[in-house]
């Protein structure tokens, strides 16, 4: 019968031959890690740059077609598609008997607008938000008088759309005081169609 094979007897760490390093203190001296962190710093760079060029080359989404000057209230009237397939859109409704220049109108629909987010910026976050992401559509329409804008934040405020109207400070063409635009929304296009679709644009 054979006698079974010799085992060699486990090294002792101790009789290393000599000069001969553990890998983890050969891997450690300056010689051999200063060339690894420089190879890992340039993978890790071109890693990075190669996930930012792969973003900006992704194609952008088409911005919404901006509704033509003069068309008709319906048609212009529209605003940004909600994450329900629903428009969402901004109404700013000055009166017509103050008689107020461009300019005016123009600072006074400003005035509205603000005035307007920054409520919202406290009360509903959320419907600001998705305004914001779709474009802000804001549509400017007129009423005949004082009595005809009240009418309208009333019937806004009753279907829950948040309305703001400004109060001019009188320093220029109008009393101080003077109701001068109602901003009604951002809102749903059908809930803001049924307060103000039948005003005209400006």
């Amino acid at each position: 019968m054979a006698p079974p094979p010799r085992r060699n007897p486990p090294q002792n760490p101790a009789r290393r031959k000599q000069g001969e390093e553990p890998w983890l203190a050969a891997s450690l001296r300056p010689a051999n890690l200063l060339p690894g962190l420089a190879i890992g710093f340039i993978l890790g760079l071109l890693i990075d740059l190669s996930s930012s060029w792969r973003t900006k080359s992704s194609p952008a989404p088409a911005p919404a077609a901006a509704p033509a000057r003069g068309s008709s209230s319906k048609r212009a009237s529209g605003g940004s598609v909600g994450s329900g397939g629903e428009e969402l859109k901004m109404v700013l409704v000055v009166r017509q008997d103050l008689k107020m220049g461009a300019g005016k109108i123009a600072s006074q629909c400003a005035h509205a607008a603000t005035g307007l987010y920054a409520e919202l910026m406290s009360s509903n976050r959320g419907l600001l938000r998705q305004w914001e992401q779709l474009g802000q559509a804001k549509i400017v329409l007129t009423c005949k008088n004082q009595q005809e804008m009240n009418r309208l934040k009333e019937t806004a405020a009753h279907r829950g759309i948040p309305t703001f109207i400004v109060a001019d400070a009188g320093r220029t063409q109008v009393l101080a005081g003077s109701k001068t635009v109602l901003a009604i929304g951002p809102g749903r296009k059908a809930d803001i169609d049924s307060v103000t679709g039948k005003l005209r644009l400006l």
